[in-house]
């Protein structure tokens, strides 16, 4: 390998803050920010807004769609206009 052409590969912390989970991997992505961990360590850190921690598809908590939705107001609204023809 060429020395000074390859990201630093190194233990990254990251925090879903919706869920409040923690992950400690190896990462090469860039932030300054850093936290200490729970094994007094300090890393560096990255805020994620959405993980599988806390994304409805993967915890199975996925929103049900409204029976009086979009297109169930449009149907009532013109219903009356289904019947006529030319």
């Amino acid at each position: 390998m060429k020395p000074g052409i390859h990201p630093d590969y190194r233990p990254v912390l990251f925090h879903d803050i919706g869920a409040n989970a923690f992950w400690l991997i190896g990462s090469t992505v860039g932030t300054s920010k850093t936290y200490t961990h729970s094994d007094g360590v300090s890393y560096p850190y990255v805020a994620l807004d959405v993980s599988s921690a806390s994304h409805p598809i993967y915890t199975g908590q996925e929103r049900k769609a409204k029976s009086e939705g979009r297109v169930a107001g449009f149907n009532k609204r013109f219903a009356g206009f289904a019947g006529k023809g030319s």
